[in-house]
């Protein structure tokens, strides 16, 4: 089997205007001649470095169980950078889901083969990062079908987003540790992640999405989301669903 490529770019943004990193990984058998679904991912060295994204990628794909896909690592430069793009009242928030939306999306679609469709495009994040990621899926939901929320941070206006979300456009993995009653956050508070997550789950599935929902026992640790990640990729790459698609534009 050939190794996976990863490689490191940067893009320009100018909502943001700021350089940003990216971490783009390149499946085992990646072909131009091909084309594929992309992940962007929050807190994207976290997940390869902690959450083993690429190994699991690399042992599904081998073993026939998803379909290969793209992955778009996004790196926060610090704590409080990250916090002001990913937490939903940040003062860059809105422009970083411009960022992601309308420069990152078209950037990767001219880079590399991809099926422009928001079926085959996915949104990934963590804690901060999951809620960002949850925000911009609801907000483009023609341009974002995907989202993987490893406990994600819930407040009132992505609970009203989800309420207010077509639930025929987004398909969602979601995530959350049975002690993450006491997390402690960058601005030095302590946070309920259990209950607004619950709260989200009741909604998400009263609403009929495409959905998955499971309550693990641990802490809002990558200790707990690590395997977490692999259940993502099972559910969203599904290679059956791939194959039986039409996924042609």
């Amino acid at each position: 089997m050939s190794e996976a490529k990863m490689l490191e770019q940067k893009i320009w943004s100018n909502v943001l205007n700021e350089e940003l990193d990216l971490l783009i990984y390149l499946p085992p058998t990646f072909s131009p001649l091909s084309k594929y679904p992309f992940f962007l991912v929050q807190d994207g060295k976290d997940y390869f470095q902690f959450g083993k994204l690429a190994r699991f990628a690399d042992e599904l794909a081998e073993s026939h169980q998803i379909q290969e896909a793209i992955f778009v690592g996004i790196p926060y430069k610090t704590v409080e950078n990250r916090r002001a793009k990913y937490h939903p009242s940040g003062s860059q928030n809105e422009a970083y889901i411009r960022f992601l939306a309308h420069e990152l999306v078209p950037y990767i679609e001219s880079a590399f083969p991809t099926y422009h469709m928001g079926a085959s495009r996915f949104l990934m994040g963590d804690s901060l990062g999951a809620s960002v990621s949850l925000k911009a899926a609801l907000k483009y939901p023609h341009t974002f079908g995907n989202v993987i929320l490893h406990s994600p941070l819930v407040n009132d206006e992505l609970m009203t987003l989800a309420k207010k979300a077509n639930p025929a456009l987004v398909k969602i993995f979601h995530v959350i540790g049975s002690e993450e009653t006491e997390v402690s956050m960058t601005d030095n508070e302590v946070a309920n992640f259990l209950e607004p997550n619950l709260g989200l789950h009741q909604v998400l599935q009263s609403r009929g999405f495409e959905y998955y929902f499971q309550e693990f026992e641990g802490k809002h640790r990558w200790k707990y989301w690590q395997p977490f990640v692999k259940e993502a990729l099972q559910f969203m790459l599904d290679k059956e669903q791939f194959e039986t698609e039409d996924m042609t534009v």
